[in-house]
């Protein structure tokens, strides 16, 4: 599997609140991809946000079902702080 392939199913994880892609959302701070294992390293739009668990079982899934993927490990880090990019900004009417 390659990087690439890890990001497009990155993709396919919507935010349910805010109704875009994690990829898109800058939650994504490190991928590491050995072998079979990737590991992940993600954080979220607050640090209560209560959509995580279902966010991090929507990443293992979707990681999961690349080809050559055996094992994909979450780590939820909250440093840096979540920002949104311009472009998030943009998206979501916030400039």
């Amino acid at each position: 599997m390659t990087r690439e392939q890890v990001i497009e199913a990155l993709q396919q994880v919507e935010d349910p609140e805010l109704f875009l892609d994690i990829w898109f959302l800058g939650l994504i701070y490190n991928i590491e991809i050995d072998g079979g294992l990737v590991q992940i390293d993600m954080t979220f739009t607050s640090a209560m946000c209560p959509a995580g668990p279902m966010l991090v079982d929507q990443v293992k899934q979707k990681v999961g079902e690349v080809p050559g993927v055996d094992t994909v490990e979450v780590k939820i880090v909250f440093s840096p702080p979540w920002q949104p990019s311009e472009d998030v900004k943009l998206t979501l009417g916030l400039i």
